[in-house]
């Protein structure tokens, strides 16, 4: 845990979060063919999210108040560390994606000029949250090296239509966390203990048009395997991270189960407007197995902070491997023939 500061003033420089399996990815990916997707059959709908990406509503929206300037003192150290870490790891997130988004941009700018215009500004939303999460960790006294990042960070190559699948279900998950988050601490302002809060209304504002835009992209380009894959990927990183974090969900008044649960089952059902597959989340298997899941990684996390390995430590994986397995192979939900059980 980092040592309380005296001086508010003197920001450090924080330690970059060791990379793990579940820590948030930077990514790269094949720009010709990226360049090569044809959007010709849905361009009405993509020209009107570019005007509304032109239209930049939250422009004015990331600007610190008065409320900022009060002195964090009073959270204890176990307290900060969990803000401290929220902060890191949001803050990386949406720096990952403004790197993608921007490079798509550049890249594509010469051969495909209306999606490098909506990775544009995607680009600059995602810039705008991240230094607005960067500059909250200055509350705390620290600070990321943004630029060390880039150039640390490992980046894993996905093919654009992964790229395409895995930025549109962040997105979406992404926007049903912060509106979650929201709506709660709105209802309950003695929890809200630190002014970020407020800013995720119009925060998942952005995160709902970025959804939209893939999502205008994606027409037509649908894989059922890849869409129940994809689904299961960030439902299980969500759910086996969040159980690690159940502490910080506490403090702003959350059970970090319940919370993954809803934003889960909201996720799923947005996901069933665009994919001809989705996962049968009220199959009582689903949250049984996903439980399991959480708490053999429970297992190997203690296993790795005390050193344990071999054998047992084997024994965990394959058993999670297992589950996940199991997880993926449930009986999905078609879309187009089973309306009445999404909706």
């Amino acid at each position: 845990m980092v040592n309380s500061i005296s001086n508010r003033n003197e920001i450090l420089a924080k330690t970059p979060t060791k990379e793990t399996l579940l820590t948030p990815r930077f990514y790269t990916t094949d720009f010709e063919e990226m360049a090569q997707i044809d959007i010709s059959s849905n361009l009405e709908e993509v020209q009107c999210i570019l005007d509304e990406f032109r239209a930049d509503y939250n422009q004015q929206h990331f600007v610190r108040d008065q409320e900022f300037l009060s002195s964090w003192k009073h959270f204890d150290e176990k307290t900060r560390g969990l803000f401290v870490e929220f902060l890191e790891r949001s803050c990386t997130a949406e720096f990952s994606g403004f790197l993608l988004y921007k490079e798509l941009s550049r890249n594509l700018k010469d051969k495909n000029p209306l999606l490098a215009e909506g990775f544009s500004f995607m680009a600059r939303d995602e810039a705008r949250h991240a230094g607005f999460l960067n500059k909250a960790m200055s509350d705390f006294n620290l600070s990321l090296d943004l630029g060390f990042l880039t150039k640390s960070r490992k980046y894993t190559f996905f093919a654009p239509k992964f790229i395409l699948y895995a930025t549109y279900l962040s997105e979406r998950i992404g926007y049903w966390r912060y509106i979650t988050i929201y709506r709660h601490l709105e209802k309950n302002p003695k929890y809200r203990v630190y002014p970020i809060f407020r800013f995720f209304e119009s925060w998942c504002q952005d995160e709902n048009r970025h959804g939209d835009f893939f999502a205008a992209v994606l027409n037509g380009w649908k894989s059922e395997l890849w869409c129940r894959f994809f689904l299961l990927s960030v439902f299980v990183t969500m759910y086996l991270n969040d159980a690690q974090r159940e502490d910080f969900y506490a403090t702003i008044g959350l059970d970090a189960r319940k919370f993954d649960i809803h934003v889960i089952r909201k996720t799923n059902q947005s996901s069933a407007r665009l994919f001809p597959v989705i996962l049968d989340v009220d199959n009582p298997l689903f949250f049984d197995y996903l439980e399991q899941c959480c708490s053999i990684n429970l297992d190997l996390v203690s296993m790795d902070q005390s050193g344990k390995g071999g054998f047992e430590k084997l024994s965990k994986i394959t058993q999670l491997s297992s589950l996940l397995l199991k997880l993926f192979l449930l009986k999905p939900i078609n879309t187009s023939k089973d309306w009445k059980t999404v909706f």
